[in-house]
């Protein structure tokens, strides 16, 4: 029996992962939930760009409850839309639903002490009232810094530090980096993640999860954060950074232990390979890697492509990547006791179905 399942979200995540079900042995896509008015009742294909399917949009949550799939898939909008996003997944978990979810990422270790109450509660006590899982996960944070180095951690006998680092060129992504990051802004703003409190809240939650899976309770967690002026104009696929404005950060949520950073998170996102030339990149392009210092030392990168002739760049590969992760857990969790999941709750997950 296939897993139906629910997709909310049509966005760049949710339409790659609509058009990969379509076709999935092991999955059907029984109901899509979006947001967008201009969407009801259109076909989901047609959303998507792919052929029709049958299925049409609704931004009704009742109406997908209703169609009482073996788990809802949420790709949502990010945590700056959490009251909403609290509310879609909490009809679902409250009528016995499991949600495997990218849009929350503080969720991703959900017992961060950082993340507020109201963030947690409301999904704990939906999850008691309907016996149901949610998961959440995604790249970085997600899987690129929890999965990742966690399963090379245990190739080691000791460990002195870990780092997981993103390292990419957003020059054809789309998403949202002007607020968030200060990407294209003047130098003298300050965007949100450049906030300690709301970069560790935001991003920060696999530096715990990683310290309780080795057995240690850190310190402090401690944060960093740089920028590099562009002196040139710099064309990116929303437009024009102009000469003066940033068009690269660095920055670094650190784990520490006895006064040493021994787990790190980076990210250098940059707006062209050659900016900011001093900092970190990858033996290839755009690229996620893992760097542990200790017995024995282990480098490790990942790149994600598109070979189908396509031309979409790298981070849209990994933004399916990201879906998929959540997608191909919903077997997983559904054996899973009610509650909260995270990615030490989880066996391997091996992509039943991707071979064909």
């Amino acid at each position: 029996m296939k897993k139906r399942v629910v997709v909310w979200g049509t966005g760049v995540v949710g339409s790659m992962v609509i058009a990969e079900i379509v076709d999935h042995p092991v999955f059907e896509l029984v109901g899509v939930g979006v947001s967008t008015p201009e969407k009801v009742g259109v076909d989901a294909g047609t959303i998507c760009g792919i052929a029709p399917t049958g299925v049409l949009a609704t931004d009704s949550v009742e109406e997908l409850v209703a169609l009482r799939p073996d788990a809802l898939v949420h790709y949502g909008p990010t945590a700056a839309y959490a009251d909403d996003n609290i509310r879609v997944m909490s009809a679902f978990l409250r009528a016995g639903i499991d949600v495997c979810s990218t849009a929350m990422t503080p969720w991703v270790w959900p017992t961060m002490e950082q993340i507020p109450a109201a963030w947690v509660d409301p999904v704990a006590q939906a999850c008691e009232e309907g016996g149901a899982s949610c998961f959440t996960t995604g790249i970085d944070p997600g899987f690129a810094n929890d999965l990742f180095p966690m399963t090379l951690m245990g190739l080691c006998g000791r460990v002195d530090s870990v780092r997981a680092s993103e390292l990419l060129d957003y020059t054809d992504y789309e998403g949202d980096y002007e607020d968030e990051m200060g990407i294209g802004r003047p130098p003298e703003f300050t965007p949100l993640l450049e906030i300690p409190e709301l970069l560790v809240m935001a991003w920060g939650a696999t530096v715990p999860m990683i310290a309780h899976a080795a057995g240690i309770e850190l310190d402090e967690i401690t944060t960093t954060w740089e920028k590099w002026v562009t002196p040139t104009d710099r064309t990116t696929a929303k437009g024009v950074i102009a000469a003066g404005n940033v068009a690269a950060i660095r920055f670094t949520i650190n784990g520490v232990l006895d006064g040493r950073e021994v787990i790190s998170l980076e990210h250098v996102n940059r707006i062209g390979l050659d900016a900011a030339p001093q900092w970190p990149a990858g033996s290839a392009d755009d690229v996620y890697r893992v760097d542990i210092t200790g017995s024995p030392s282990i480098s490790q990168e990942t790149a994600f492509r598109f070979t189908d002739g396509s031309g979409r760049a790298p981070a849209v590969a990994g933004c399916l990547a990201t879906g998929m992760r959540a997608l191909n857990a919903v077997p997983y969790v559904n054996e899973l006791p009610p509650g909260w999941v995270t990615a030490l709750d989880l066996p391997l997950v091996p992509g039943v179905g991707t071979i064909r």
